[in-house]
């Protein structure tokens, strides 16, 4: 397995204005009520990268390049690039990956910044599992357990895509059994990188 480490310090966007990334509408969080994000702990957080439009390999290595860009976050690890068929949508193959990131930034919070990193690429959503230029799915958030209109975690899906689960054995192997593989093994799943 290939992992790639990589190291950077906190805090990220010095231009960002605090006001504008808090509000944790509800969500339990690992440290207290109000919390400024430099004074969190951070969580470790997975997130699920992919696109099947345009440049796709492109796109889903520039977002794993911005992850470690978002305010209060470090990308720690990204794993190899994945060519998939696409489940339950339609298009071109898919490019995934998964990355691993610590972040300061309450789970709500660090789903609207991947929701701008999509819309930054040009995601549109015309109807439910279109093709897209970028999908970015918050996997997991620490050990949180959240279910609300806004955010499911972990998400429902993930251990029903070979597409998250391999990528996802590579960089946090403790993270994935051997029976939830082979439970998906034959989705169509190719190491590209």
């Amino acid at each position: 397995m290939i992992q790639r480490r990589v190291s950077q310090a906190y805090p990220r966007r010095a231009d960002v204005i605090e006001s504008a990334r808090l509000g944790s509408e509800g969500t339990p969080m690992p440290f207290e009520a109000g919390a400024k994000p430099h004074q969190r702990i951070p969580i470790t957080a997975y997130v699920a990268l992919g696109a099947n439009l345009g440049d796709a390999k492109n796109a889903v290595l520039m977002a794993m390049n911005s992850l470690g860009s978002l305010p209060y976050t470090q990308e720690t690890a990204r794993s190899s690039l994945y060519r998939t068929a696409p489940i339950d949508s339609s298009g071109p193959e898919y490019i995934n990956a998964v990355a691993e990131i610590s972040t300061c930034l309450t789970a709500p919070d660090l789903l609207r910044e991947l929701q701008m990193l999509e819309l930054a690429a040009g995601r549109e959503r015309p109807y439910r599992n279109a093709p897209r230029t970028l999908d970015l799915d918050l996997l997991v958030y620490g050990e949180a357990c959240i279910q609300s209109p806004l955010l499911t975690l972990p998400h429902p899906r993930m251990n029903e895509r070979e597409f998250v689960l391999v990528p996802l054995a590579e960089i946090a192997p403790t993270r994935v059994g051997a029976q939830l593989l082979a439970a998906v093994a034959g989705q169509g799943i190719e190491r590209i990188d």
